[in-house]
Order: C-alpha cells, then sequence, then structure tokens
C-alpha cells in the first residue's frame, strides 16, 4: 500500500497569494505567493524566524490568516465558514517534535485519527495501518510504545501516521531538527521515496542535500516573503539574489 496521489501536474493543489500573519506587532507572513502542483516536492528554506513553519501551520488551517487567499483542491480555505477539521482531513502535518501518545502502541498512534476522525473500522484500520507501518519499515514495531524507538524511527511513525489516510496534500516542519545526525538520514531517505511514489509535499528544511536531490521547487523566504524561488540546481547552486546567497554561504559555513 502506498500513500500516492495523482503524479500528474494539471493545475495547483494549493495556492497561496497575498497571505499575510502577524503575531501583535510582529509581521510574520508579509506577503506571501507560493504554488504547489499534484506530485510535487516544493521546499521551504531560510532562516529561523523567516516564516516558514508558520505558513504551514496557516495551510494547515492552525493560524488564521490576517489577509490574503489560500486555494486548496480549488476551495477557498481561508473562508471563515469553511470546515478546517474537514479540511485537515485531507492533509497530512508532521511536526518537529513526534507528537506521539505515549500510552498507545505504535500501531494504535498510526490509527487513532483512521477509526476517530475518518470512522474507519477497527480492523480496517489496524490493515491498513499495519501495511503503512511496512512501508516505513516499522512493521516488526507495530506492538511497541513510542518511548521504546529511537528519534529517527519515532519521526517514520509520525510520517505513517499522516500518510495513512492517502491526505492529497503532506506538511513537514523541520521533521529532522530533533533527530541525532545518524538518525536524519534515514527519515529523509523515506521522504524521497514518498516523492517517488507521486506523493505532494510542502517542506520545511534546513536540509540543503535533500533540496537538491529531492525538491522540484525552493522558495528561499526573508523577512515573510518568498524572496526567491527556483529549481534546486538554480536557486542552491547559482541564486540571483544577494541575500540568498549570504543565507547559504552561512549554512555552508555551519
Amino acid at each position: 500500500m502506498t500513500a500516492a496521489v495523482e503524479p500528474e501536474r494539471t493545475g495547483e493543489l494549493l495556492r497561496l497569494a497575498g497571505v499575510r500573519k502577524s503575531f501583535g506587532g510582529n509581521v510574520v507572513l508579509r506577503s506571501v505567493d507560493l504554488e504547489v502542483h499534484p506530485g510535487e516536492c516544493v521546499v521551504l528554506i531560510g532562516a529561523s524566524g523567516s516564516g516558514k513553519s508558520t505558513l504551514l501551520r496557516c495551510v494547515n488551517l492552525l493560524e488564521v490568516v490576517d489577509d490574503g487567499l489560500i486555494t486548496f483542491d480549488g476551495r477557498d480555505i481561508t473562508d471563515p465558514r469553511v470546515d478546517g477539521d474537514e479540511v485537515r482531513s485531507r492533509m497530512g502535518m508532521v511536526f518537529q517534535a513526534y507528537n506521539l501518545f505515549p500510552h498507545l502502541t505504535v500501531l494504535g498512534n498510526v490509527t487513532l485519527a483512521l477509526r476517530k476522525v475518518h470512522g474507519v473500522p477497527a480492523g480496517e484500520a489496524d490493515e491498513r495501518g499495519l501495511a503503512m507501518l511496512e512501508r516505513v519499515g516499522l512493521a516488526g514495531r507495530a506492538r511497541s510504545r513510542p518511548d521504546d524507538l529511537s528519534g529517527g524511527q519515532q519521526q517514520r511513525v509520525a510520517i505513517a501516521r499522516a500518510l495513512v489516510s492517502s491526505p492529497r496534500l503532506m506538511l513537514l516542519d523541520e521533521v529532522t531538527s530533533a533527530l541525532d545526525p545518524e538518525l536524519v538520514g534515514e527519515v529523509l531517505d523515506l521522504l524521497g521515496e514518498l516523492k517517488d511514489d507521486g506523493v505532494t509535499m510542502l517542506v520545511n528544511t534546513h536540509e540543503m542535500g535533500f533540496a537538491r536531490e529531492v525538491a522540484d521547487q525552493v522558495c528561499f523566504l526573508h523577512d515573510g516573503v518568498v524572496h526567491e524561488r527556483g529549481a534546486p540546481e538554480a536557486l542552491l547552486g547559482d541564486p540571483r539574489e544577494e541575500r540568498t546567497r549570504a543565507f547559504l554561504s552561512r549554512i555552508r559555513a555551519s
């Protein structure tokens, strides 16, 4: 079983136009324009505080935008009449922290939303959950508790949990930042496999190697706007903007 969605890119799946978001007097997103097409992996890069995580939270309706438009599957999801839970049921979001329930088994974590949100019967939910755990290489740990797993394994469980409902869009927010360096590769390899399967992804990351190898488009956020965007070989190899060059120089020196 895979969570692949339609690989053909015939129109936008997600579109942001002029999106603004402030917290008090702090303007985090000034006027963000962004498009993601089916089967595409779009990677967000930028310094801490540039608005990457806030952008993902706005797309997932965990934050209410102050201005602008977000359309998902051709529908304006910034309309206050929209059912946020219904929209989120068609997206999968994975956070920096694994956010697994320690009192549930791995399988219980993966199937919880299937049973409680999507109304899938327990037997079918377990079958789908086990298939997804096999997909991420953790079928043998279905009855384990999260605390018995490594950080990389826990993050793969979190990804399996997001994927098991076959979302139209995956949102991934710095999913390797809490991992020890030796565990980063296993999670990034999984994301590369998902891209090959046609899963549509919007990813916030500091992993430039992943961006170069997997992304269809890289967007550099600076001061709350998409300062530069382009194919990874162009933006990461020969950026046009001085601020992009300065950011990449700092990343390479760190």
